[in-house]
């Protein structure tokens, strides 16, 4: 753990280049709420011996940072070098960092990405931007004005724009395969939306019965692109299969505390993460035969085994293609969820594994990271 005195919004690992046997040594964040907030890039590079407990000594470095105007809402890697941030000012902006001199600068920008017309706002009042996704050249934006942005890297114009693509609050978007995206609304409705086709309506819906409970998360499954996770304010973990039917398949009861993010390991993905706003952060283990982990942080986090609520059956699929998380089978439908950070405190707002590490940020101006996830 190391105090930043700054509230964190966003940790994000920074991508390891493809075929490297590298692990990643430098993540970003982002804040919010602060006077001046700020992206920052960070090291956990090798400071010195395992201690007594097996962790590694010395703190993560700061690396460097550069003011961000508005609070940081998402944030991006783009590729190696460059760092897509989501401002509550609308604004998107593309970092470059510089590892010669170990600065960031404003690469692009596109000021007014997300904004409120109507005849309250005369002219237009920014929206936040809340979430963003890249796929090298694209990156694509929601907002809660409910619009999507495609943009590609170096246009200054976007490529392609959803203007009334919700009319309640877009709170995160993932790539489902490359010219398809998922969105989660306010509503708690999971939408796909195809760029290849024209018009401003989505190719599928899939919603929550009953409340309409606000989903804040998405991710989707790294090998099984059909399969995807949501969290939200209801702190219930929900696991969808695009191809079938318009409800979740499974809800995994968690908190009554938002959740904030939800990841799938991407190369582990039967074990999967979670944060919310209570301060709790948890590893949900999916493997069927998940072996005795400790915890985290050395604590001896209570490791307790829930059985999942599955709402459709998969008789039919061939079992083997059917992901951990999809499946029915009483016998395999137990997960094992190991809570991570020791004492709750205040709220845990983003996480991000990679590889052995993890790292997340929190409301009480602390970075967690971890770089020995399954030891």
């Amino acid at each position: 753990a190391r105090g930043v005195s700054q509230k964190i919004s966003k940790t994000r690992w920074r991508p390891v280049p493809s075929g490297s046997l590298q692990t990643t040594e430098t993540f970003a964040t982002g804040s919010w709420d602060n006077e001046e907030n700020c992206v920052s890039l960070w090291s956990i590079g090798d400071f010195g011996n395992l201690d007594s407990d097996g962790g590694f000594e010395g703190d993560h470095q700061l690396l460097c940072d550069i003011r961000h105007h508005g609070d940081v809402m998402d944030l991006q890697f783009f590729d190696q070098e460059r760092i897509v941030a989501a401002s509550s000012t609308g604004c998107v902006t593309v970092f470059l960092h510089h590892p010669n001199n170990q600065t960031l600068s404003v690469n692009q920008q596109w000021p007014a990405a997300h904004y409120h017309t109507g005849p309250s706002s005369p002219s237009y009042s920014s929206a936040p931007c809340t979430g963003i996704v890249c796929d090298n050249p694209e990156i694509v934006t929601v907002g809660e004005d409910g619009r999507i942005n495609l943009f590609r890297v170096d246009h200054k114009e976007a490529v392609r724009t959803i203007d009334n693509a919700d009319s309640s609050t877009l709170h995160a978007v993932t790539f489902l395969r490359t010219p398809e995206i998922v969105t989660v609304n306010s509503i708690g409705q999971l939408k796909i939306w195809d760029f290849r086709q024209q018009g401003s309506e989505p190719c599928q819906i899939l919603s929550l019965t009953g409340d309409r409970v606000p989903l804040h998360c998405v991710d989707r499954h790294p090998d099984q692109q059909h399969v995807v996770a949501t969290g939200g304010q209801d702190g219930m973990l929900s696991i969808w299969d695009v191809r079938q039917g318009t409800m979740p398949v499974s809800l995994l009861k968690a908190h009554e505390a938002e959740m904030w993010e939800v990841h799938f390991h991407p190369s582990n993905p039967d074990h999967l993460f979670t944060c919310f706003e209570d301060g709790s952060l948890w590893h949900w283990d999916a493997s069927t035969n998940a072996p005795e982990k400790s915890s985290l942080f050395h604590q001896g986090g209570r490791s307790s085994t829930f059985l999942s609520h599955s709402l459709s059956n998969q008789a039919g699929v061939h079992q083997s293609l059917v992901s951990s998380w999809l499946s029915t089978d009483p016998a395999k439908d137990r997960i094992e969820i190991t809570s991570l950070l020791p004492s709750r405190t205040l709220s845990v707002n983003s996480l991000d594994v990679l590889g052995p590490c993890l790292v997340c940020g929190t409301d009480a101006e602390a970075i967690y990271v971890t770089r020995q996830l399954f030891s």
